[in-house]
């Protein structure tokens, strides 16, 4: 994980750690090119200059940023797969756990949806932080699936399409309103329940 160093190489400060978050938050909510140095400065209350002792470039905040997602997201992950029981129950988990996360920390997933769309290197970077806990997911889902508890699917798959369906009905704002959904905390539960049927209907075998 990228943290922000002093230059004598000590550890990050209260500072940098607000102007990474106020970072995140920006880049989940307004997109990376709509948001300036110059607007996060004004915003935090600091001068450009302290943003960039910090981090040298909006590039190296934006990799800072990328890295503390990918640790949140992959702790919450890993801590919902390893809680949750066998067959559906941790495909389940893995969804909870994201729209949770949204409930939470709703820039944090919009984040995740915009370093999607940045494309390279971001989304590489990304890709690569998640890499292993999608290696472990993939092998806990397939071996549900020799046992039969789960229909058979390509794990990998499964898990990017479970991701986008979480991503895109936690943040896609405009579109849900396009739909006649509000983005509120109850539509937020009635969209996880209605995602956790759908995907049940479509992996559980029938009987």
């Amino acid at each position: 994980m990228a943290i922000a160093k002093t230059p004598a190489g000590g550890p990050a400060s209260p500072t940098a750690e607000r102007i990474l978050m106020a970072a995140l938050d920006a880049f989940g909510t307004r997109g990376y090119g709509a948001t300036s140095l110059d607007d996060l400065a004004r915003e935090l209350g600091i001068r450009k200059q302290t943003i960039l002792y910090w981090y040298p470039s909006k590039d190296a905040l934006l990799d800072a940023a990328i890295d503390r997602t990918a640790g949140e997201v992959g702790r919450r992950l890993e801590g919902a797969v390893v809680a949750a029981g066998p067959g559906f129950e941790r495909v389940e988990a893995i969804v909870r756990a994201m729209f949770r996360l949204a409930a939470r920390h709703p820039s944090m997933v919009g984040f995740l949806r915009e370093v999607t769309r940045l494309g390279p290197p971001a989304s590489t970077r990304l890709l690569g932080a998640l890499a292993p806990l999608i290696d472990r997911a993939a092998d806990h889902l397939a071996v549900e699936m020799d046992e039969g508890r789960i229909r058979r699917h390509d794990p990998r798959l499964l898990l990017l399409a479970a991701y986008s369906m979480v991503t895109g009905m936690a943040t896609e704002v405009e579109v849900l309103r396009t739909f006649g959904e509000e983005p509120t905390l109850a539509s937020l539960v009635r969209r996880r329940d209605e995602l956790v049927g759908l995907l049940r209907d479509a992996l559980v075998p029938a009987g």
